[in-house]
């Protein structure tokens, strides 16, 4: 029978159950071909390999046929298929194991292949969202956070606004239809800040009877 790694999850994508009040929106996760081209390079390294073969055929051109030329210098293709085979390999797995969640009062984030954690991040926690729309629709919301609140790069790298090491931004990675995601990101969390908080007050002391 299959088994399902993350079979103890009460609800997808998170570690215990939403408490009362707490909606889910939206659920989803990154596309794997733009992740492994937008995180983990994937066009670069192809070039990479394309213009190592290129150089090693001209090269040998200049001292044996066209064709054997081509033949000395294909194992950089061979090499750059292997590699970006893998890079494939690793963004699939990344995708498969992550889930982002947005409800009406947080943004969570199930992440990590080897090491799986959960971000819970609070609205009040945000300080803004930014957008990076691509062709196709797909995008990334980059999380700026407000105060002390700190995360390690590495630890939730390749989810993550790129770069942004000093003060890490925890990113939806390259998620379907992000326009729409952002819509409903950024309605939750203006209705999340605009609700007043309401705390119980402790009861007054009774005044003993003169």
């Amino acid at each position: 029978m299959p088994h399902d790694d993350f079979a103890f999850e009460p609800v997808k994508g998170l570690p215990e159950a939403p408490p009362e009040g707490e909606v889910i929106l939206w659920q989803g996760r990154p596309n794997t071909w733009r992740l492994a081209v937008e995180a983990l390079n994937l066009y670069w390294v192809a070039a990479y390999f394309v213009v190592f073969f290129a150089w090693r055929a001209i090269v040998a051109g200049a001292h044996v046929p066209v064709m054997e030329a081509v033949r000395i210098g294909s194992p950089f293709l061979v090499m750059g298929a292997l590699t970006c085979a893998i890079l494939l390999l690793i963004a699939w797995v990344q995708a498969r194991a992550t889930v982002y969640t947005i409800t009406n009062r947080r943004v969570a984030m199930r992440i990590g292949a080897a090491l799986t954690i959960t971000l819970n991040l609070p609205y009040r926690w945000i300080g803004s969202a930014d957008l990076d729309l691509r062709q196709g629709g797909t995008g990334t919301i980059a999380l700026s956070l407000t105060g002390e609140t700190r995360l390690s790069y590495l630890n939730t790298w390749p989810h993550v606004r790129p770069w942004r090491m000093k003060r890490t931004e925890p990113a939806l990675r390259c998620i379907p239809d992000a326009a729409r995601v952002a819509r409903i990101l950024a309605e939750a969390a203006e209705t999340r800040i605009a609700e007043p908080e309401v705390r119980r007050m402790a009861p007054k002391a009774a005044v003993a009877a003169e």
